[in-house]
């Protein structure tokens, strides 16, 4: 179950002037190259090249809920696996050339995903299961995510299995971030990170939900010693990699 290939990774000028009627406006917040004033796609960059792997795209599961007393729960649950799916697919960590956090909704919407797909397929569904999934459909797209303690035994792999690919999307861009601003004791954690997470892929997420919930804060810390511009986070990421062992 990846995540599959972003095609919008790339370096763009991404500040655009129109040679038609001389708008300017932002590609990296609209993702459009069209003129937002006269519609034209002639257009130049005014600014340098910047990575940029975050397209422009929100998530709203509104429709999906308003399926739910209508539709059989299968149903539903293929309905919010294709949204989040699009979601996710589209997301990206590196906006503009500045990194990003590795947010809740993200994660929300990486595990709705992976459940709905358990419950689209599943022939029975018990009665925790289902509360367990309209859970996650009622505020996945406000980035709420249910507590580690609250996951059902039988969808610990779902939970499990899309929060280390999430982490992996987000080592991925990282690393294009570290590209250009070099750091090799990042790069040494999200190397240790990403062993730890492959193990949790392998064992198909089927481990200790409060483990991989580590795994998340890893990530988390490493991002914020760069978008935060804080000392003591990768020092916190060292402590915590080094404090972690992936229980099943």
């Amino acid at each position: 179950m990846g995540w599959g290939t972003r095609d919008w990774c790339m370096k763009i000028r991404g500040e655009r002037e129109c040679t038609e009627c001389g708008e300017r406006w932002s590609y990296y917040d609209s993702g459009s190259v069209a003129c937002p004033s006269c519609g034209s796609l002639r257009s130049v960059g005014v600014d340098e090249r910047r990575e940029h792997t975050a397209a422009a795209v929100s998530l709203d599961l509104s429709p999906v809920r308003h399926l739910v007393d209508d539709e059989p729960l299968a149903a539903v649950a293929e309905e919010a696996e294709a949204s989040c799916r699009e979601y996710v697919r589209k997301s990206g960590f590196v906006h503009g050339g500045n990194l990003q956090p590795l947010d809740d909704t993200y994660l929300a919407a990486a595990e709705l995903r992976a459940v709905a797909a358990e419950i689209s397929r599943a022939m029975r569904v018990s009665d925790e299961e289902e509360y367990y999934f309209l859970t996650l459909l009622r505020g996945a797209d406000q980035g709420e995510r249910p507590d580690f303690a609250d996951v059902p035994d039988s969808l610990r792999g779902p939970r499990g299995l899309a929060y280390a690919q999430s982490v992996d999307a987000y080592r991925a861009d990282v690393r294009r971030y570290l590209d250009q601003t070099p750091d090799e004791l990042a790069r040494r954690l999200l190397g240790t990170l990403g062993e730890h997470q492959k193990r949790v892929e392998a064992l198909d997420g089927d481990v200790a939900p409060r483990s991989v919930e580590h795994l998340v804060r890893v990530a988390r810390d490493i991002g914020r010693a760069f978008i935060e511009d804080d000392e003591s986070a990768l020092a916190e990421a060292q402590g915590r990699l080094d404090g972690l062992e992936l229980k099943t």
